[in-house]
């Protein structure tokens, strides 16, 4: 018997994929003048199994099969009944030989050429088979035994591809992506991928030499879903997914999905699976006691990678809990965390929304550092950046040939600021894999709160955007409806499946109802958006254009301080001095301060004293919980060497140091600086308009009506007997704060005895007491 020879006169040149710096060259690719030579000659089969030759493919099955562009390889490859026997078909580019091994049988494959084997088997049904495939090298012929990826079903189920299909599945990285699973009694990898302008998919990875033409993907039904399940490949592979787009041209992604990829500039994702045993159950199940909006809650904004530099999850896992407790800070802020690949970006130019960044290890290493954080009491709150995405030519734009994730109209797509792209939030596929990828951070690396970057770019059309550079919504207005509609179900989601998580916007307009719930509609006509908390990023602007200012020129600025007061409880604020406050010539926060050093940082300490006490939480970027002097770097963080001992001014830095941790001590010990930060009721001026003298005097009330009164002197003199009034129900009030007292690097000037309050009325109040103001300071007094 003599094998036909193959069905085109010049066989088709299968499309290899150019190595990159990421994969590394094909490990036993042959070159591509080679593999397009004449097709192997057929070799006969042992004619004791009596294989006969099978149909040939038709020219148009076999040209889409090997150029990567058939739907349904899974139709034309492995074993099938027919009215001959057993029909197989396999793909395997470079193989010399391909025997088929099942029990009692032993049958070589006729070589139809460009890497096609088939046969007819003399059976009546598909038997358990493997492959033994030959090839030739250097050394010689050797010989691979492999399961058939093609003889299996596929391994997704009709639920999983509904969900998909209705934009439902809030548990999507359970069904797309890479995952190691036993199927049909078989240990290996399902890949499955969404790309449904895609007109074929193949898997290539380190398991096939980076050459995924053996390995194309079957196209599940109408979602556009691609799936394939490869034998024997396991958790630590490298892959990425070979795509035709619809023009025949093809290009070569990482996936979407992936929940690890290599450490940039790698550009490859890695099959993983988490073997971590969680340990913060107790954590979890009181996290979510008090709402947060009731509850203490100062943060220490954090960005891993410089915090210091050099440090992995787990080395971060012993050293950060520790600081950030001695600090008394409830929670710490991560910025972006999900993969990036350039580090300039802070993280927030994301490529792999569904992996931490391998930078400093693992998945499972990130999570020993959350649940580190746990056990010390530390609450742990990520950025999450789902307004936008780089245009790497590896990662989401234009996925699968077309606009896919963003938004098909070029001038909706196209961010104004940052040269990135914008989701296209009105495809219910794409805000699944948004709203799914805020639950996983949640459920799968335990995060307590969510910081959604940028939301007012987000919900305006004309963000950015001058006039006739933007088309209105389908009512005439500037909303994104699209936007509104995924931040609303992000949210109502979030909080349903995942108790006691919040979630934050950095939201920096006046839109009305960020924290406000998705089913209550506001003046404007739409519901809330649903945030737990919101930025007060008017607050922020404000008060450090006050402090900036010469305290002789602060009385022309004095509603700066007082304005925030005015819309205080429209939403549910968090105080922000973040990481974008330090950066691009902003200068450090002391070194915003005016004066000298000594004036530079009592400002400093004066600010932070009241800022803790205004209504709202509290968040505070890494260095400037000890006055560094220097912009933020992410290339070299924090200075560090400020606090060594050897240093002639640490006493200055630890001084701040000293006050943030008492600050943090004396706000979790009083509940009126934060039960009532939502409630109108919780605040009243004492006096709001000392604008000649840089005053300001609050009071702060807990829900039993407990006091306690704040009062910040931001001119460089000391104010001795001043008086302010205070409520008639508290003979006595001690002090239990002073940003100026010695320990803190400040003069020592305060009132250490209790001040008994005099029956003189002042500020609309019967009693009153007279107080020794610091300069630039600010004091704490409760009643004793």
């Amino acid at each position: 018997m003599t094998a036909r020879p193959p069905s085109r006169k010049t066989p088709p040149v299968t499309f290899l994929p150019s190595a990159t710096a990421a994969d590394g060259p094909p490990k036993e690719a042959k070159p591509k003048a080679k593999r397009a030579a004449a097709a192997p000659k057929a070799r006969t089969a042992n004619p004791s199994r009596g294989v006969r030759a099978a149909k040939p493919l038709t020219p148009a099955d076999r040209e889409r099969l090997l150029a990567g562009g058939h739907h349904d390889p899974h139709s034309l490859l492995g074993a099938r009944i027919s009215r001959a026997g057993v029909e197989l078909r396999v793909l395997r580019p470079f193989a010399k030989a391909v025997t088929v091994l099942a029990k009692g049988l032993r049958a070589e494959l006729y070589a139809d050429g460009d890497g096609l084997f088939s046969g007819v088997l003399p059976m009546r049904t598909v038997p358990e088979y493997r492959l033994l495939i030959a090839y030739a090298g250097e050394g010689g012929e050797h010989e691979v035994e492999a399961h058939d990826p093609y003889r299996f079903l596929p391994t997704l189920g009709d639920l999983d591809l509904h969900l998909i299909g209705e934009g439902r599945h809030e548990e999507l990285w359970r069904a797309l992506g890479a995952h190691v699973i036993t199927h049909e009694g078989v240990s290996g990898t399902r890949f499955t991928l969404w790309a449904p302008n895609a007109r074929g998919v193949r898997v290539m990875g380190d398991f096939n030499y980076w050459d995924g033409a053996g390995f194309p993907m079957r196209s599940l039904g109408s979602t556009g879903v691609w799936e394939l399940f490869v034998p024997g490949v396991g958790a630590g592979a490298l892959y990425k997914f070979q795509i035709m787009r619809p023009d025949g041209s093809h290009t070569v992604r990482a996936d979407p999905m992936a929940r690890q990829a290599e450490v940039p500039p790698a550009t490859a994702s890695i099959v993983t699976e988490s073997r971590y045993e969680w340990r913060d159950e107790e954590w979890l199940a009181h996290r979510g006691d008090r709402p947060v909006h009731e509850s203490p809650l100062s943060v220490y904004e954090v960005h891993l990678p410089s915090w210091r530099p050099g440090l992995t999850y787990r080395q971060l896992a012993l050293q950060l809990p520790r600081y950030v407790k001695d600090l008394g800070f409830t929670h710490v802020e991560f910025m972006p965390v999900s993969e990036h690949p350039f580090g300039g970006s802070w993280g927030y130019q994301v490529t792999g929304f569904y992996a931490p960044t391998s930078r400093m290890g693992s998945p499972d290493d990130f999570r020993h550092l959350v649940d580190a954080l746990h056990h010390a009491g530390i609450g742990v709150i990520m950025d999450w950046v789902p307004a936008h995405f780089p245009r790497d030519d590896w990662a989401l734009a234009e996925f699968d040939g077309r606009p896919l994730y963003e938004h098909p109209d070029p001038s909706r797509a196209a961010h104004p600021d940052w040269g990135t792209l914008e989701f296209d939030y009105g495809r219910k596929e794409v805000r699944n894999f948004l709203v799914a990828n805020a639950v996983y951070w949640c459920e799968q690396f335990h995060i307590d709160g969510i910081r959604v970057d940028a939301v007012a770019s987000m919900l305006y059309l004309d963000y950015s955007r001058e006039q006739g550079q933007w088309t209105p919504n389908e009512h005439g207005g500037r909303e994104n409806l699209d936007a509104v509609a995924f931040l609303q179900e992000m949210n109502a989601t979030v909080y349903r499946r995942c108790p006691g998580v919040v979630t934050i916007a950095e939201e920096s307009t006046a839109w009305d109802g960020v924290t406000r719930a998705t089913h209550h509609v506001g003046p404007g006509g739409f519901g809330g958006l649903g945030f737990g908390l919101k930025w007060n990023m008017g607050w922020m602007h404000d008060s450090l254009g006050y402090v900036t200012h010469e305290p002789v020129h602060r009385k022309f600025h004095h509603q700066e301080m007082t304005f925030s007061m005015v819309y205080a409880y429209s939403e549910n604020y968090v105080l922000p001095i973040s990481h974008d406050e330090v950066v691009h010539g902003k200068r450090s926060l002391v070194s915003k301060m005016p004066g000298d050093w000594w004036q530079q940082r009592a400002n400093h300490r004066a600010y932070l004293g009241f800022m803790w006490a205004h209504p709202g939480k509290q968040l505070l970027f890494m260095g400037q919980e000890f006055a560094q002097g220097a912009e933020w770097s992410e290339g070299h963080g924090p200075d560090w060497w400020l606090l060594d001992p050897s240093y002639a001014a640490e006493a200055d830095h630890r001084g701040v140091r000293l006050l943030v941790r008492d600050l943090n001590a004396v706000y979790a010990s009083v509940p009126a600086l934060w039960q009532r930060d939502t409630d109108p009721g919780g605040f009243a001026w004492v006096d709001g308009n000392a604008a000649e003298d840089n005053v300001f005097a609050f009071l702060r009330y807990d829900t039993a009506g407990e006091p306690l009164l704040a009062v910040s002197n931001f001119s460089p003199v000391v104010r001795h007997g001043y008086r302010l009034g205070v409520p008639d129900e508290f003979a006595a009030w001690v002090e239990v704060l002073n940003t100026d007292a010695g320990t803190y690097g400040g003069g020592g000037v305060g009132n250490p005895d209790p001040l008994k309050a005099q029956e003189t009325p002042s500020h609309g109040r019967p009693l009153s007491l007279e107080l020794t103001l610091p300069p630039l300071g600010t004091v704490w007094l409760r009643p004793e």
